[in-house]
């Protein structure tokens, strides 16, 4: 059970293993479940993983979390909103650079404010995938995971086998999946690329720590099987976009449902790619 919002410390440093540091942004939304959780990696030379929105109460805690220690890096794992603004003001105020993923700047029509795209993040340097970030005691191996946004990465945190999942998987809640940048077909093989994996914990920026992933990852995975096959009968009976979701997705907070009719979409575009589904204006119609 996910503690209720009141327990979750905002701006306060928790530290959920020796090498790592957690602060909670003050950005707790629907979309977000109780903020943002900027990871501190290391001692005396640390690296900053998703600094968060440039709120300047949460930059000043983080600050305030590294004083007397030199940043190396603060890293994104990718650039929507609640992810990557503060980058700029942590930069600035440590002369660290921005390392991580690369900058993006599409609209994806997305459905909720956190989704949309941080324009102005610059990075210093690009992590590819397997690229290493090395500080002194530790060493973060970039994940490419595209999906959720077509510039995600994890962050694996060498000998401990932590990986930082950002948006990719998350403690509370599904991913939510946008086109155009947002990609089923990418999301469900970043998904199956780290069942490969033998990661031992998910700290991921939204909810709990995942202390089964490849257990919760085969959950995920099933999960959007299911979906996809609920969709195509909703294909089949001959429902609207919008009609598919306030079926689907009737059970939850109807805030949500825009975020769901976007990954509902990212479903069409596969299994139209798969040519299992056909697309006329705003229909669908199945091609069983």
């Amino acid at each position: 059970m996910h503690k209720v919002m009141e327990d979750w410390p905002t701006g306060r440093i928790e530290r959920p293993h020796p090498l790592v540091r957690r602060l909670l942004a003050p950005n707790p939304s629907p979309f977000t479940f109780t903020g943002t959780q900027t990871y501190i990696v290391g001692e005396g030379e640390v690296a900053v993983i998703d600094p968060g929105p440039a709120f300047p109460d949460h930059v000043d805690a983080v600050l305030r979390a590294v004083d007397g220690e030199r940043v190396a890096a603060i890293m994104c794992t990718h650039t929507h909103r609640d992810h990557s603004p503060a980058s700029r003001p942590l930069a600035q105020a440590t002369g660290a650079p921005i390392v991580g993923c690369a900058p993006l700047a599409i609209e994806d029509e997305g459905a909720r404010a956190d989704e949309a795209f941080d324009f102005d993040y610059s990075p210093d340097r690009v992590l590819t995938d397997e690229e290493n970030l090395d500080g002194d005691g530790w060493s973060l191996e970039a994940v490419a995971t595209p999906g959720h946004t077509s510039n995600h990465l994890c962050f694996a945190l060498a000998g401990t086998g932590i990986l930082f999942s950002g948006d990719h998987v998350m403690g509370w809640s599904t991913t939510v999946v946008s086109p155009p940048d947002g990609d089923m077909a990418l999301y469900m093989a970043s998904l199956d690329k780290l069942l490969e994996r033998s990661d031992l914990a998910y700290y991921p920026a939204h909810g709990p720590a995942v202390e089964d992933p490849q257990a919760h990852v085969r959950r995920l995975i099933e999960h959007r099987r299911m979906r996809e096959r609920q969709i195509l009968q909703h294909v089949e009976a001959g429902d609207s976009l919008p009609a598919m979701v306030a079926v689907i997705y009737r059970e939850i907070d109807r805030r949500l449902h825009p975020a769901a009719e976007r990954s509902v979409l990212a479903h069409l575009v596969d299994l139209e790619a798969r040519g299992m589904v056909r697309r006329e204006g705003t229909r669908w119609t199945s091609n069983g």
